[in-house]
C-alpha cells in the first residue's frame, strides 16, 4: 500500500516537472520559429542550431528527472560507435510511448536530436506545424496509387518535392527516426499479422525505402536499435513513477553503402518489384537476428 502510494506520488510530480520543462523549451522553440520565418538561408542555419540546442536542453532535464524519479538500471551497449558529426538513418522496434522517451534518453548528444518524417499536413497544425518546421522535421509528400493514376502526370513529384525539403541537411548533421512496424507490438495485432517474430511485428519497408530515396548519399549510416523491457512493457506510467527496473537497448551501426552497394536497395524500389521484394527480404532478415536476440535474452531472464 505504501509502496504503491509512493509510485503515484513520485508520477505526479514527475509528470508535473515533464509538464514545466515542456512549456520552458517550448516557448522560445515557437518564439524562434518566427524568426527562421526571414528567407535568409544562413540565417535560418544559424536559428535552426539555437532550436535544437533548446529541443537538446529539453530532453537533457527529461533525463535528469528520470535520474531523479526512478532507479532504472540502464543496460545500453554500441554507444562507442556514435558521433555527433555524422548523418543518421534510426530504426527500432515499437512496444511502448516510451520508446520514445529510451531513444531521446540513449541517443542525447550522442547524435544529431532526433527527427522524424512528418506528412505534410501536419505542417498546419496550430503552433505545432511552426514548431516542427522550425525544428527541421521533414515534411514528406506522398500521392496515394489512385490519385497518381488519376494524375500521371505527377508520378515521382512526391519524392521530388521530398528531396527538396531535405536540402537542409546536406550540411547540418541529421538523425532520421523510423519505427518500421509502423505501430505498437500487442499480442492481438501480432497474431492478426500471423507474424514469422515471435517477439516483432512485421517490419514495413516501404518508410525506410522513402527515406533512402529521399536522402540518397546525404545518410552515412543506419543505426538499428533493438529495445527490451524484461519486466515486461511499460506504460508511460509505469515509466515515470518509477516501476521500470530494467531495460536494456542495443545498438548496431552498419554503413549506408552497405546496403546500397551491396544490392539490397537502390533508387529504383518503387518501380521495380523485384528491387522491392529483395529489400524486403534483407529488412527480414535484420528483423530475424532483432527476434533472435530477444529471444536469447528472454531466456536468460527465464533461467535466472
Amino acid at each position: 500500500m505504501i509502496r504503491s502510494l509512493m509510485h503515484h506520488l513520485v508520477g505526479t510530480i514527475s509528470v508535473i516537472f515533464y509538464f514545466l520543462n515542456t512549456v520552458l523549451w517550448a516557448t522560445p522553440i515557437i518564439i524562434l520559429s518566427f524568426f527562421k520565418l526571414i528567407p535568409l538561408a544562413p540565417w535560418r542555419r544559424f536559428i535552426s542550431y539555437i532550436l535544437d540546442a533548446c529541443a537538446t536542453a529539453w530532453i537533457t532535464i527529461n533525463n535528469l528527472n528520470q535520474r531523479v524519479s526512478s532507479r532504472t538500471k540502464w543496460d545500453v551497449t554500441g554507444l562507442d560507435q556514435l558521433t555527433r558529426d555524422d548523418w543518421y538513418l534510426v530504426i527500432a522496434n515499437h512496444q511502448s510511448w516510451v520508446d520514445i522517451l529510451v531513444l531521446q534518453r540513449v541517443f542525447n548528444r550522442k547524435i544529431p536530436f532526433l527527427k522524424f518524417f512528418l506528412k505534410k499536413e501536419l505542417i498546419y497544425v496550430p503552433m505545432l506545424g511552426l514548431a516542427w518546421w522550425a525544428l527541421d522535421f521533414p515534411f514528406m509528400s506522398r500521392y496515394s496509387k489512385s490519385f497518381l493514376a488519376k494524375n500521371p502526370h505527377l508520378k515521382g513529384k512526391d519524392m521530388e518535392t521530398t528531396r527538396k525539403a531535405c536540402e537542409k541537411f546536406q550540411t547540418k548533421p541529421v538523425s532520421i527516426m523510423n519505427f518500421v512496424e509502423g505501430t505498437r507490438f500487442t499480442q492481438e495485432k501480432h497474431d492478426r499479422q500471423n507474424s514469422p517474430f515471435s517477439h516483432l511485428l512485421k517490419p514495413k519497408a516501404g518508410g525506410v525505402a522513402f527515406v533512402l530515396s529521399a536522402m540518397g548519399s546525404q545518410l552515412h549510416k543506419l543505426i538499428d536499435v533493438t529495445i527490451d523491457y524484461p519486466g515486461g512493457v511499460p506504460s508511460f506510467w509505469d515509466f515515470v513513477s518509477g516501476k521500470v527496473r530494467d531495460i536494456r537497448v542495443s545498438i548496431k551501426v552498419t554503413p549506408i553503402t552497405d546496403i546500397t552497394e551491396n544490392g539490397y536497395f537502390n533508387d529504383n524500389y518503387f518501380e521495380d518489384p523485384q528491387v522491392r521484394s529483395q529489400f524486403q527480404r534483407w529488412l527480414n532478415s535484420r528483423w530475424q537476428d532483432k527476434n533472435d536476440q530477444l529471444e536469447s535474452i528472454n531466456a536468460t531472464q527465464k533461467s535466472l
